[in-house]
């Protein structure tokens, strides 16, 4: 178990990700070639695992590209998870890895790797919304229950092999808009991404602030990669809301926060769990001094009352992040992680006593057990799904904190 390098290894390189993006985007009829690649067809076990019961578990994040300020802290946390526990009812779990780069297309052709020549029995991952949804259609043309680590919301069949980890926008965009009445505010900004990610915080606003008597007075997107809004900050600013939330994440979220006070806007700014990270913090400086953001307990967990059920969680969690990985601190990211692991090992523990790892009949038992798990507890809240809800979190894994000298506290 303390051997994390055996079990936790990169498969794949930069440079050959890379190679093959460019590949991949030569033309549409390549990648269709590169999805059916199979070396070992999906649902068929190999002698080895019939043996040893082994356990498969896929996991994508993004190592490189402009989701890596998320991806890094998401594998800091499978790496503290997987040494806090590797075994399942007496058997070994193998953990498999790969960077996609911060590439939708890459996110898919890796899901499909995983699942037909590694024969996975499930996927954990990627970092960035985009890649998620590209994995879910994987995961649901293949039977492969996903667990998904960034903020997605799967429709249709995807949604049925998929539970998500992250706290559900609305949720988390329903206590900063309670803080925002509280304080008297009449009018918030918005610009977030313009991607799934930027859609889920924009709607959950639109739905949260009338009820509230708050006006939403702009709806500025940018991409992930772009290295400036200025020209959407100063169309924010020309409206002159009160309050100003983005709907970014990771270091590239921190961009409208830098635009709007270079113009001197002052007004009070908010924000989602996606830019609770330490590269977020260095990247903004000064400039998101102050801002008040939701997130999970996990980012706050010395301040919370041991009453809290997520105390003792998150406390193992510091403890496996340290030794794994002494320079790493708690985050919202390595935790969703950590939790997509405890998840995964309690699922586990049911599905295998129905069907053996490296099956379908194993896959569907993982799903099945996946979403009905009730009541448990991680670092970030206290899950329970059910069939056809993605989400598992409620109330309990929200909390309101401020950034005060760089540092996240408590204030809700």
């Amino acid at each position: 178990m303390k051997n994390l390098g055996s079990i936790h290894s990169l498969l794949t390189r930069t440079a050959g990700d890379l190679g093959r993006r460019q590949f991949l985007k030569t033309s549409a009829s390549t990648f269709a070639a590169a999805a059916a690649m199979s070396t070992l067809p999906t649902g068929l076990v190999s002698p080895a695992r019939a043996a040893d019961g082994t356990i498969v578990v896929g996991f994508i994040t993004s190592m490189s590209g402009p989701v890596s300020s998320l991806g890094i802290p998401y594998d800091q946390g499978l790496k503290a998870a997987v040494a806090f526990k590797n075994q399942v009812a007496g058997k070994t779990v193998k953990l498999i890895a790969l960077d996609d780069a911060s590439d939708p297309t890459i996110a898919a052709v890796n899901a499909r790797k995983l699942i037909q020549e590694n024969n996975v029995d499930v996927i954990i991952g990627t970092a960035g919304s985009p890649g998620a949804l590209a994995i879910a259609t994987v995961c649901a043309e293949t039977k492969t229950p996903l667990i998904c680590i960034a903020n997605a919301n799967p429709q249709g069949e995807p949604g049925n092999w998929t539970i998500t980890i992250p706290q559900p926008a609305p949720l988390m965009i329903a206590g900063a808009v309670a803080h925002m009445k509280q304080a008297g505010v009449k009018s918030v900004g918005y610009m977030g991404f313009a991607d799934p990610w930027g859609d889920l915080v924009y709607n959950a606003l639109i739905e949260a602030t009338p009820a509230a008597g708050i006006k939403v007075t702009s709806n500025e997107r940018y991409a992930r990669a772009d290295t400036s809004v200025t020209g959407q900050a100063l169309k924010v600013f020309a409206t002159r809301p009160d309050v100003f939330v983005a709907g970014g994440s990771g270091t590239p979220g921190a961009l409208p926060y830098l635009a709007l006070r270079e113009r001197g806007y002052k007004g009070q700014f908010y924000g989602t769990p996606a830019i609770i990270n330490p590269a977020f913090v260095k990247v903004g400086g000064s400039a998101v001094e102050g801002l008040i953001a939701s997130t999970g307990p996990v980012v706050v967990f010395e301040q919370l009352p041991d009453s809290n059920p997520t105390k003792a969680v998150s406390k193992e969690f510091a403890r496996a992040l340290k030794a794994t990985q002494p320079d790493a601190v708690p985050n919202a990211f390595s935790g969703y992680s950590f939790d997509a692991w405890i998840l995964f090992l309690t699922a586990a523990e049911t599905a295998i006593k129905t069907a053996a790892p490296g099956t379908a009949e194993f896959k569907l038992a993982m799903r099945e057990a996946l979403t009905n798990a009730s009541e448990v507890v991680g670092s970030h809240g206290v899950y329970t799904f059910k069939p056809g809800s993605r989400y598992g979190n409620d109330e309990r894994s929200r909390v309101l904190v401020k950034l005060e000298k760089g540092a996240w506290q408590l204030i809700s």
